[in-house]
């Protein structure tokens, strides 16, 4: 969710030692409340944080390991080999090079005892409903934190740095079991970069942009790595959830992805999730046979539809919400069906992509669809 003008000075301010940790911690606690408050009042049934300490959906690590360091897209320039490709990708995505941070690795991975813990903690202080915590997927964080010409020095490859981070994130999940939690999401929407650019990721969620792969390749070892984590997870205690989406840094639409989830299919059936939490609100994402038409997927996990854009500042349409979720109760069980947005509301901090009048409203239209729905099953 947007941090807002004073969440974000708190955070320059605290960078420049000019407020304390506790004052700054509070402040995140006063907006964080407000969030889970407007949640509770629109009557949603899993309520999540806002992720409103995070600089972004995954550079925030850096923060929270050892041997990660938080880089612009600007100083990653310095190691990037095919500098001017860098550069060109940059400018056509519409990413301001100095704003956006990356976590890259810089050292051994070292595991300080929280990832989200405590944002956890904190959530589940301020609501009795069920709650979602969500992390970067190990995929994301993996590819995000490659940076061949530092990384290499302290590790042989990408595949020995995702062992590391599979170690770390067992331990992350065990504490987040312990705290008690209902659902935890992995966030992988780097998955369609792998299939839609022809195996030459074009995207600055990647620090290894100018990196040929081959899609079968990148699929099986971000396979490996998913499943390895989602293992770890006890099913009695928690919904495991895997998002993806295609790119939700800008309004601009012509510059996101397209395509639909059929290359995936195999990705998904295999890495025994609970709930796929999936982009549907837009053309962009296909259609919803190609996926529920598939028997390893078809009432075998629930799908958490989406039905908000959230780079869209007009309201949906109930009806039109409400038609979606009927044209996927004709493939899987009603309860099978989540509806939830395509993704967040301020994927980095200093670029939200929607504010809260239009969230607020958006939300209501997807919550009156749901009750149009349960008053015809239930």
């Amino acid at each position: 969710m947007p941090r807002g003008d004073e969440i974000m000075k708190a955070r320059r301010m605290l960078k420049a030692n000019m407020i304390s940790l506790s004052d700054y911690e509070q402040m995140v606690y006063d907006k964080t409340k407000e969030v889970v408050q407007l949640q509770e009042d629109l009557d949603i049934d899993v309520i999540t944080s806002g992720e409103i300490e995070r600089d972004n959906y995954v550079s925030f690590i850096s923060e929270k390991l050892g041997g990660v360091t938080q880089m612009s897209m600007a100083e990653m320039l310095d190691y990037v080999d095919d500098k001017r490709e860098f550069e060109n990708i940059l400018t056509t995505l519409d990413v301001p090079a100095t704003s956006i941070k990356n976590a890259i690795c810089t050292g051994k991975l070292e595991y300080k005892g929280d990832i989200v813990s405590e944002e956890l903690k904190l959530l589940k202080s301020l609501t009795d409903k069920p709650v979602k915590i969500t992390m970067p997927g190990p995929y994301l964080v993996t590819r995000s934190m490659w940076l061949a010409n530092v990384s290499s020095k302290y590790y042989d490859s990408k595949e020995d740095l995702g062992e590391d981070v599979i170690d770390i994130y067992k331990k992350e999940i065990k504490n987040l079991q312990e705290i008690g939690v209902d659902v935890i999401q992995f966030d992988e929407p780097v998955l369609t970069e792998i299939v839609f650019t022809e195996g030459r990721p074009r995207t600055f969620m990647c620090a290894s942009l100018s990196t040929r792969k081959d899609p079968t390749e990148e699929l099986k070892f971000a396979t490996h790595l998913i499943k390895s984590v989602m293992d770890s997870v006890d099913r009695d205690k928690s919904i495991c959830s895997l998002h993806v989406c295609r790119g939700n840094w800008s309004k601009n639409e012509s510059i996101l992805l397209t395509g639909p989830y059929t290359p995936l299919l195999d990705l998904f059936a295999d890495i025994h999730a609970d709930l796929l939490a999936l982009e549907f609100s837009t053309p962009r994402a296909g259609e919803l046979k190609a996926l529920l038409a598939d028997e390893r997927i078809n009432n075998k996990m629930i799908l958490g539809l989406g039905v908000l854009n959230p780079r869209l500042d007009d309201k949906e349409d109930t009806e039109g919400i409400y038609k979606r979720a009927k044209e996927a109760l004709t493939f899987i069980d009603k309860d099978k069906l989540w509806l939830n947005p395509d993704c967040g509301f301020a994927t980095f901090s200093n670029r939200p992509v929607n504010e809260y009048d239009h969230i607020r409203e958006k939300i209501q239209s997807m919550i009156d669809a749901r009750n149009k729905l349960r008053k015809e099953y239930e």
